[in-house]
């Protein structure tokens, strides 16, 4: 149970549809802020820090269209912060062998069970037309 206090004269449920939409927003932003660093901006040029934050935001929208296409059910609520620590930083060993290359990888959270329902998701996504 919580209260709104507002001063736009809506009704009960726009108001609340209105502030659960904004919070929601400021989810996201949040997770932005801390799975991507949206907020370091520290160059001494605006250009600079322009370009950073574009590729922040382009990691971001990688990031959530990732979690939305080829995750698992399991593990497609994790936030992008979750997902970078046990996915992305992930431990591992490239073992070279005579005629191919192993990806040793440490099993935490990504296990061949998951990486494997990854991969079947991936490539089940339609191919691009044009």
């Amino acid at each position: 149970m919580g209260f709104i206090v507002t001063n736009p004269s809506l009704p009960s449920r726009a108001a609340v549809r209105f502030y659960n939409k904004r919070g929601t927003a400021e989810q996201w932003i949040k997770e932005g802020k801390q799975a991507v660093k949206m907020t370091r901006l520290s160059c001494h040029r605006f250009r600079a820090n322009e370009v950073r934050l574009w590729l922040s935001v382009i990691a971001y929208n990688l990031g959530n269209l990732w979690r939305r296409l080829v995750l698992p059910k399991k593990i497609d609520r994790w936030s992008l912060t979750s997902l970078q620590q046990r996915l992305v930083k992930t431990g591992g060993r490239l073992v070279k062998h005579a005629r191919y290359y192993w990806l040793l990888l440490a099993e935490g959270h990504l296990t061949r069970r998951v990486c494997a329902a990854i991969l079947r998701r991936i490539w089940a996504l339609p191919l691009p037309v044009g």
